[in-house]
């Protein structure tokens, strides 16, 4: 029995399943190893025997019941033609796209073909996976791949996105429908492919007002959910529109997710109440994941919080975001350990 699938199915266990974003990573010394094996970070994604292996290495060793495909949001980019680089110690850099004649540059028959490595990195997985796992395929969202290329790269004040979606909103509304169409041919194949579940990832959501919000997260996301539910109803998709606060309620009430994953700024009585309970949205999260880089004791205290709060409605224990590459390996030993034994 896949526990995880069960859960977003609408079962609920005495403990909950449990998955950590990025728990394939840095912080995993058979990680840093076979990372060394290729010479840049998308050579690494694009290689589906070194892919698979990677997203096992967290399964082998900790057991966890979710496992999610190595790879990343910034294939969709790369796949429609854009210059996208990983430079070591600054992140990742794209080329710009700032204008109309960029968008008719973007090979959008491209999708399948250029991300047929990813495709065979799942078929890998699902064949090196025991059956009681779940495999999870995931793409960013519209929004959030537009950050990286419109301001060509990290930002860490968005100022030409945010200038951009208000005042050429003809440019910028072709721009995310064209990531829309590629999003969900990208992960309707992940799922041909093998994944049980999908999981979109809207990192930025947070940083957009209420209207430009309802605009640019809530219907591009609602668009590739009724995109992939026309043709796999069955298939549980989890939605993580990072940094929403009360916005949460809205992407409850106007998405076809089946899950929500919240950040570690929510209040989990508010989560509880309005989403778990009025909406009768199932949970994924979420636990600081700066507390697990600290006093473990600190950390297992959060983590009663959160399944004391969720834990008597369907319900899957992660963190608010990704795991950093500073946690200590036992820390998280501990906190599984605490969950599986949870009362």
């Amino acid at each position: 029995m896949k526990k995880l699938l069960e859960t977003l199915k609408g079962k609920n266990f005495k403990t909950p399943p449990i998955w950590l974003m990025r728990q394939a990573g840095r912080y995993l010394p058979e990680y840093r190893e076979i990372r060394k094996e290729a010479s840049n970070f998308l050579e690494l994604c694009y290689n589906p025997k070194l892919a698979s292996e990677i997203t096992l290495q967290p399964i082998r060793r900790f057991g966890f019941d979710g496992a999610i495909i190595f790879s990343d949001i910034l294939v969709i980019p790369d796949a429609l033609g854009v210059d996208v680089n990983f430079v070591k110690n600054i992140g990742p850099q794209l080329s710009k796209t700032l204008k109309e004649s960029d968008l008719i540059k973007f090979k959008e028959d491209n999708i399948l073909k250029h991300l047929k490595p990813v495709f065979e990195n799942i078929k890998l997985v699902k064949d090196g996976l025991d059956d009681d796992k779940t495999l999870i395929g995931f793409s960013g969202s519209p929004w959030t791949i537009a950050t990286y290329m419109i301001e060509g790269g990290s930002s860490k004040k968005f100022d030409d996105i945010r200038r951009i979606a208000i005042k050429d909103k003809d440019f910028f509304q072709k721009l995310i429908d064209i990531l829309v169409n590629s999003i969900s041919i990208y992960l309707i194949e992940q799922i041909k492919s093998g994944v049980d579940v999908i999981k979109i990832f809207d990192s930025w959501a947070g940083i957009l007002p209420e209207s430009e919000f309802k605009k640019w997260v809530i219907e591009p996301n609602k668009k590739i959910i009724q995109n992939i539910k026309n043709i796999y109803p069955n298939v549980p998709i989890i939605l993580f529109t990072k940094g929403a606060g009360t916005m949460y309620e809205e992407v409850a009430v106007n998405t076809d997710c089946d899950a929500l994953a919240i950040d570690q700024c929510v209040s989990k009585k508010w989560a509880k109440d309005i989403l778990q309970n009025k909406h009768n949205k199932i949970i994924q999260g979420n636990l600081d994941n700066i507390t697990l880089t600290l006093d473990v004791d600190y950390a297992l205290n959060e983590v009663k919080n959160i399944l004391d709060h969720f834990n008597d409605k369907p319900f899957i224990f992660n963190l608010g975001h990704g795991i950093l590459p500073d946690t200590p390996i036992e820390n998280v030993e501990k906190i599984i350990n605490f969950i599986k034994n949870y009362q």
